[in-house]
C-alpha cells in the first residue's frame, strides 16, 4: 500500500472519530491495567461487567491486596481463565506497593516485570493511560493490518513494528484505537462490512464485497 492510501486511511478514520478510546471502563491507571489484564479471551463487555462490581470494592493495589485471590475470584469468575487473572491481579498489586510506591509505571520495562504482563497489556496502559504512541496488536489489529493490506506481517509483533513505521506520526496516538474499533465493528472477521466501511476504496482485500 502507497504511503499517500495510509495517510488518507488514517485521515478518514480520524474524521469519523476525531478521540476514540477504550470501550473498557476505568478510572485511573491501576484500573486500566487490571481491566486489560482481565480482558485476555474476554469480551470488553464482559470484563466491564465484573470490573465494576470489582473496582467498587477494591480500586487500588491496598484494597486488592486486603481482598486477596480468594476475595477476588467470585467477582471476576464469568471471565475465562479467572484462576490465573487473580493471582496474576493480586501478585501485580504486592509488585507495584514494593517496586513504585502504588503507582502505575509509565515504562515498558517496568510493566512487563508485572506478573500477567506482556506487551500488549503494556502497550495498551501506555498508549491508553499515558499518551504513548504505541499500538496493541490484537486479534482485530492483526487482521484489519493483513487483511487491507496497512501493514501485513506473520505475527502480532511485525504487524506492530510494521505500523510504527507507516502510521503518519499524527495519527499515532490515536491509531491503535481506530484500527480496533474498525475491526471490532465493521472489517469483522467472518463477515466484514465492505459496502458501508469508509475505507473500501483503499482496502487491498481480494474478496470484498462492492461498495
Amino acid at each position: 500500500m502507497k504511503p499517500a492510501a495510509r495517510a488518507e486511511i488514517f485521515r478518514r478514520l480520524h474524521t469519523a472519530e476525531p478521540r476514540p478510546n477504550t470501550e473498557l471502563r476505568y478510572r485511573s491507571p491501576f484500573e486500566l491495567l487490571v481491566a486489560v489484564m482481565l480482558s485476555a479471551q474476554a469480551t470488553d463487555v464482559s470484563v466491564n461487567r465484573a470490573s465494576r462490581k470489582l473496582f467498587d470494592v477494591a480500586d487500588s493495589p491496598e484494597a486488592i491486596i486486603r481482598l486477596g485471590v480468594r476475595g477476588i475470584k467470585p467477582y471476576i469468575k464469568s471471565i475465562g481463565l479467572f484462576n490465573t487473572k487473580a493471582k496474576h491481579i493480586v501478585a501485580t498489586a504486592r509488585m507495584l506497593l514494593a517496586k513504585h510506591r502504588g503507582q502505575v509505571p509509565g515504562h515498558r520495562e517496568a510493566l512487563e516485570a508485572l506478573p500477567g504482563v506482556g506487551r500488549k497489556t503494556a502497550n495498551v496502559v501506555l498508549n491508553t493511560a499515558f499518551g504513548q504512541p504505541t499500538i496493541a496488536v490484537d486479534t482485530h489489529i492483526f487482521r484489519v493490518a493483513n487483511r487491507c493490506g496497512l501493514a501485513p506481517g506473520k505475527t502480532p509483533l511485525a504487524v506492530e513494528k510494521r505500523l510504527l513505521e507507516v502510521v503518519p506520526e499524527r495519527y499515532l496516538r490515536h491509531a491503535h484505537h481506530w484500527l480496533i474499533l474498525h475491526g471490532r465493528y465493521t472489517c469483522t472477521a467472518r463477515s466484514p462490512q465492505c459496502a458501508r466501511c469508509l475505507i473500501n476504496d483503499l482496502c487491498e482485500y481480494e474478496h470484498k464485497s462492492p461498495s
